[in-house]
């Protein structure tokens, strides 16, 4: 789509904690349908084959708590082709719904590959997820070692001690 556009849809999602105050005057679920119409509103300018359409709808039901309403969304913008920074952040929040939903194993198997993919802002957001979904299905010390992984290098020192005891966790022989 064009930069307009964008740019409205930033400024809508700038409004999403604007609608859970509105919840003093309001239902919850009420300021939830306000807000994904302001969301529905802008999905209806794009062509009816945009990725970017599912994407943002699934987000705004992902974001007023209805995972189950967001995975087919998700799937949706991703079957259509969305990529790139988008596609990432889809397969990322689709994960944490496909965890929130108790599919945790699905989200493992389409997060794992992001761990090798090109690097950007959002690769300790693919650990963190992909460390819940580990932790759903009893793995914890692989979720940790990712975590502890992504944790090392923003930390002022022990850097490289942390990122050799993520690796122990799950690698106790090196």
């Amino acid at each position: 789509m064009n930069q307009d556009w964008e740019d409205r849809v930033t400024a809508a999602w700038a409004t999403f904690d604007d609608y859970a105050e509105e919840t003093a005057s309001i239902s919850s679920s009420a300021a939830d349908a306000d807000f994904r119409a302001v969301i529905d509103a802008l999905v209806a300018e794009l062509p009816a084959d945009s990725p970017l359409g599912p994407f943002e709808q699934a987000c705004a039901w992902d974001s007023t708590g209805h995972s189950d309403k967001a995975v087919p969304l998700y799937l949706e913008a991703l079957a259509r082709g969305l990529d790139g920074y988008k596609g990432r952040r889809a397969k990322i929040q689709l994960s944490s719904s496909l965890r929130n939903t108790g599919r945790a194993e699905e989200a493992v198997k389409l997060l794992t590959p992001e761990l090798d993919g090109p690097s950007d802002e959002l690769d300790d957001a693919v650990r963190a997820t992909l460390a819940l979904c580990l932790s759903s299905l009893g793995r914890d010390r692989e979720g940790l070692s990712l975590v502890l992984g992504a944790l090392a290098p923003h930390l002022p020192r022990y850097q490289r001690s942390m990122a050799n005891y993520a690796r122990a966790l799950v690698h106790p022989e090196d």
